[in-house]
């Protein structure tokens, strides 16, 4: 539903973008995950046809959108960073506007308005005027806005923004059901790493305006760790068997004791070793009852990544 291949965006000398090559499935939860000014933004408006590229081609929903970027709009629910809505207006009103602008028909406005109010957690304040909403209230309100035309791709830079905890987890499962019940496209812009690990199924990290990994989390972890695994076990037992215990085990090669919690050890070693690490403890009369493999969290991952591409640019200085 989204395809680009080698786009390219220059502001003067600056390179904003660099060969971006993505493909976001429907059905699929993709992050676009970098800091400010990583070209997330320029991205996403190169995909509405807001901004044309300066190289390199995009195609979304079947349609070049710098070619037909209404034929795009059609078909794009897009929630920017900072909303905006007629403040005068009520929230349900202001998304009956946009069913209009959609040319939806009355009823079909009428029960759309309704279920993405409920949905969004804003049917008890959707007959008051937006100017009396919090940003987190607006926030709701835009990715209702977004799903009126009932899009086949969804665009959503931030969406979580100034929203409660409990705000975010009903957002989060409502851009779930968004790609898994309605078979949308789900393109997501954030900097908020542990909330995009929640939701998405593949991410790609931004950098410098260009991408330097993308795939699922599993995938970018077994590829910026290489042969080397890391693991953190916890371990019941005789403290003073630990050390050896874990050095033992084949394919180890070493072994870290955790300064808060003496019955945490990191152990570093093959690839191989976690499939037969607790085996081979509990052979030992150990009992494992914490094991997680290093690297996996999605905060991890990207730092590693964003770690690595700095120090290569700072090399290439």
């Amino acid at each position: 539903m989204i395809r680009t291949r080698a786009l390219t965006k220059m502001y003067g000398d600056i390179l904003a973008v660099d060969h971006l090559n993505l493909d976001v499935r429907p059905g699929e939860v993709f992050g676009l995950l970098g800091p400010n000014g990583a070209g997330k933004t320029t991205t996403i408006l190169m995909l509405l046809g807001l901004s044309e590229p300066t190289d390199g081609h995009a195609e979304v929903a079947g349609y070049d959108p710098t070619r037909f970027p209404l034929e795009v709009k059609r078909r794009v629910g897009y929630l920017p960073d900072e909303v905006g809505f007629y403040g005068g207006l009520t929230g349900r009103q202001n998304l009956r506007y946009t069913a209009r602008l959609n040319r939806l028909d009355a009823r079909t406005t009428e029960e759309r308005v309704g279920d993405l109010l409920a949905q969004v957690g804003l049917a008890d304040v959707g007959d008051r005027p937006v100017d009396t909403y919090s940003r987190g209230m607006r926030q709701r309100l835009g990715l209702a806005d977004a799903l009126v035309k009932a899009p086949s791709v969804v665009v959503l830079d931030e969406p979580t923004t100034a929203i409660d905890p409990a705000g975010v987890t009903e957002v989060l499962a409502l851009i779930r059901s968004i790609a898994r019940d309605r078979g949308a496209a789900v393109l997501i812009s954030s900097h908020l790493l542990h909330q995009v690990q929640q939701v998405c199924d593949r991410v790609a990290i931004f950098v410098s305006g260009r991408i330097v990994a993308q795939g699922s989390m599993r995938r970018l972890a077994e590829q910026v760790a290489g042969d080397t695994l890391q693991v953190e076990i916890g371990l019941d037992g005789p403290a003073d068997a630990f050390e050896p215990a874990l050095r033992a085990v084949p394919g180890v090669h070493e072994v870290v004791r955790d300064e808060h919690d003496p019955r945490v050890w990191r152990v570093t070693g093959a690839r191989s070793l976690q499939s037969r690490l607790a085996g081979e403890l509990a052979g030992r009369g150990l009992g494992v009852w914490h094991l997680r493999r290093v690297g996996d969290d999605l905060d991890e991952i990207y730092m590693r990544y964003f770690s690595k591409e700095e120090a290569g640019n700072g090399r290439a200085a």
